[in-house]
């Protein structure tokens, strides 16, 4: 990099830095409203509002009620143009009753902002005030999408992409960021490729032929055919599973309705898959329909297989994530940026990354916040000033090329 570039970028980082510190007292009191008033999926209103409110104020051009509850901004940089890029921020909460003592406690028994999607939606409004006060320097287009109902299935995503928010202008690339209690204060985290697990709810009905438990020759047991089926699950689940690309096949419930002396006529089973590759579930899912079915046929009876299909794989544009690292190292500092590993958990963020090229990053609230969706999260304010600062240091990065 030559020093008259050197120069820019550490003039842009002190310039984004300073409007971090000047705008947080404000970022901070917008969390503290939506953490007061939160609001369940599809139920967004009121939140809607604030946003909006707020870009008003700051002119900020918009349109609401997407899918509902969603808002869409969008900022034009004014020194000619460019490339389109998108920002992402959640905004629903957790049916969850509060248990925290501060002042600004939800007013909404059973229900609270526990996985710190009032951080996101207060965070990417600082990001756009940042960023409108910087457009004279941006080449191309920022839109601002807060997204409704990422708590709650099918997800707020998929509906605002077929509303057509990654269109007119058509987006380019997006990033979307989510509080991190593993990460300090001033952190974050990322991971390349695939991140975040595609998810299933399977449900087994095993139909046998119920009867008295002391007379065997005339009943067909569903609960000795669902005991088989779960073995040979189970070993299907092994059989999938790698250290560098695991599955995840769990059963947790069954339910066999009988008596000491009564066999059912049917047994319930109910789990999850959960998989890093789309290849790797769908190939599972037609096991587990086969073996199921195979496994009754063979012991007389019948299995009926159902799944409910929650998000698919979050995967990070290798390209974009090395990219999004070394800009975050420019702008925190080369410790301050971690390599995450493999994660479980689902998230809807994953239905743009299957549209466009994406980075789905943490940001660290410290370690004492306590665990995502406890009835006590509380994230450390000050990692506002880190995650409004570096998104909008990372789209400045974009649109001055």
């Amino acid at each position: 990099m030559n020093p008259q570039n050197k120069i820019i970028l550490k003039t842009a980082i002190e310039k984004i830095k300073k409007l971090s510190q000047e705008y947080l007292d404000e970022i901070i009191q917008i969390r503290r409203e939506i953490h007061q008033n939160p609001e369940l999926s599809k139920e967004e209103f009121r939140t809607m509002e604030l946003i909006c409110r707020k870009l008003e104020e700051w002119k900020i051009p918009y349109q609401n009620k997407i899918a509902e509850t969603g808002v869409v901004a969008l900022i034009e940089g004014e020194a000619g143009a460019g490339k389109t890029i998108a920002l992402r921020a959640d905004m629903d909460a957790l049916p969850l009753v509060e248990k925290n003592t501060f002042s600004f406690v939800s007013n909404k028994k059973g229900v609270m902002h526990a996985c710190g999607h009032d951080m996101h939606t207060a965070s990417l409004l600082g990001t756009a005030k940042i960023l409108q006060a910087l457009r004279s320097e941006l080449k191309g287009k920022v839109k601002l999408i807060f997204q409704p109902s990422e708590e709650v299935l099918p997800g707020g995503a998929k509906p605002m992409i077929e509303a057509g928010v990654l269109q007119n202008p058509d987006v380019e690339k997006i990033l979307g960021q989510h509080v991190f209690p593993d990460l300090e204060v001033g952190e974050v985290g990322v991971r390349k490729g695939a991140y975040m697990a595609s998810s299933d709810e399977i449900y087994l009905k095993v139909l046998g032929k119920g009867g008295h438990a002391a007379l065997p020759d005339k009943f067909v047991n569903p609960l000795i055919i669902s005991s088989k089926i779960l073995i040979a699950l189970q070993e299907l689940g092994e059989k999938y599973s790698d250290k560098d690309n695991p599955a995840i096949l769990t059963f947790g419930r069954i339910v066999g309705d009988g008596q000491m002396n009564l066999v059912p006529d049917e047994v319930n089973i109910s789990g999850i898959l959960r998989t890093f590759d789309e290849n790797k579930r769908k190939e599972l899912k037609a096991g587990i329909i086969q073996i199921s079915k195979i496994i009754a046929q063979e012991m007389q009876g019948e299995c009926d297989v159902k799944f409910e299909e929650s998000y698919p794989v979050l995967v990070n544009n290798g390209e974009l994530t090395e990219v999004f690292v070394e800009v975050a190292k420019e702008y925190l500092g080369k410790d301050k940026v971690k390599e995450l590993p493999l994660r479980a958990t689902t998230e809807d963020f994953a239905h743009y990354s299957h549209e466009i090229p994406a980075v789905f990053y943490r940001f660290g609230v410290g370690t004492q916040a306590g665990s995502l969706h406890s009835s006590y999260f509380n994230p450390d304010e000050k990692s506002l000033e880190t995650s409004v600062g570096l998104m909008a240091y990372l789209a400045w990065k974009e649109l001055v090329k």
